[in-house]
């Protein structure tokens, strides 16, 4: 905690004093280019990955980058999106996985049956992705280790977004044409972020001409080793 205390002193007298006019701007209100749904994880910095300022992103943060289908949890994440899309007119949505992620390492124990530590809130939370437990498992039957885990990840975040569609303010704005989602994956080790590519139906590396709507449904072709 003294850490903590200490960097909100030094915030406070060095970073907001240089930025004063931005902050003094964001009272009056915040106008976010785009929801980024992604893992708590400690090691995911959104802002620092996508070099974005305060009031340039709306943050969605939960185990596993999860997004409960409409109506299936009494959680914050279907408020979060109805207010980023419909309060806020948010163009883009970002489900952005990462590597070694431990709710999808713990998605996969289920499945070999060990359990864990005493975590029943965590392991009914891992429901919201047993759509990708089930893919992988058939899907994937050969893979181990940390191929296994890799597909995971990806698979998981394309099962996010099949969730995401089932929200009526993300359903209206993708038949109207004014919203675009979109699937990354971030490699911890090396900085690199991989985003699905629906020509390829595979994750590639982040390019210019990545920004490309989503199909629907999208599936992996083939797993990319990240």
């Amino acid at each position: 905690m003294k850490r903590l205390v200490q960097g909100v002193h030094h915030f406070q007298s060095n970073i907001f004093s240089s930025q004063q006019e931005l902050f003094e701007r964001l009272a009056h209100g915040q106008n976010p280019d785009a929801l980024f749904i992604t893992c708590s994880d400690s090691r995911i910095n959104p802002n620092l990955i996508t070099q974005t300022e305060p009031g340039e992103l709306f943050i969605l943060r939960n185990a596993g980058n999860l997004v409960p289908p409409f109506g299936a949890s009494n959680g914050g994440e279907g408020a979060t999106i109805e207010l980023a899309v419909a309060g806020l007119g948010i163009k883009d949505i970002i489900v952005c996985g990462h590597s070694h992620c431990g709710a999808m390492k713990a998605l996969l124990n289920l499945e070999n049956g060990d359990q864990g530590p005493p975590m029943p809130v965590f392991r009914s939370w891992l429901n919201h992705a047993e759509a990708t437990r089930r893919i992988v498992r058939d899907k994937y039957p050969g893979l181990k280790g940390s191929d296994l885990l890799n597909v995971t990840i990806q698979e998981n975040v394309l099962v996010q977004l099949e969730n995401l569609r089932s929200h009526p303010t993300v359903a209206a704005g993708l038949s109207r044409g004014v919203l675009k989602l979109h699937a990354w994956v971030y490699k911890i080790e090396t900085g690199q972020v991989f985003a699905y590519d629906p020509e390829q139906g595979q994750f590639a590396p982040l390019s210019d001409r990545s920004p490309v709507p989503m199909p629907a449904p999208a599936r992996l072709t083939a797993a990319l080793s990240i």
